[in-house]
């Protein structure tokens, strides 16, 4: 779910990944990696989207938290994350 929220974020910005690779100094091709979550990404990085977007790095990486526990608040945690992902979904199609 990470990666959904840094192409989010970026896309919510008006930026073309090639834009954000130059401002962040990334590959075009990590970074197309790291959205389609085929790679994680890595603190680095995380670091990197914080300042660019003046995000703090504990909300970015509440979307990389193991959620696969049982328990009552991970369960939770998933949902509001989901949420989340889903608002911010809903504001780059109202951008269209």
């Amino acid at each position: 779910m990470l990666n959904e929220a840094l192409r989010l974020i970026r896309a919510y910005h008006d930026l073309s990944q090639s834009q954000l690779c130059s401002e962040l100094g990334v590959s075009n091709s990590y970074l197309s990696e790291i959205e389609a979550g085929k790679k994680t990404p890595s603190l680095e990085l995380l670091n990197k989207y914080s300042v660019r977007f003046d995000v703090p790095v504990s909300s970015l990486m509440f979307f990389s938290e193991s959620l696969d526990s049982e328990k009552v608040t991970d369960r939770l945690r998933l949902r509001v994350a989901r949420k989340v992902v889903s608002i911010l979904q809903w504001v780059e199609q109202k951008k269209i």
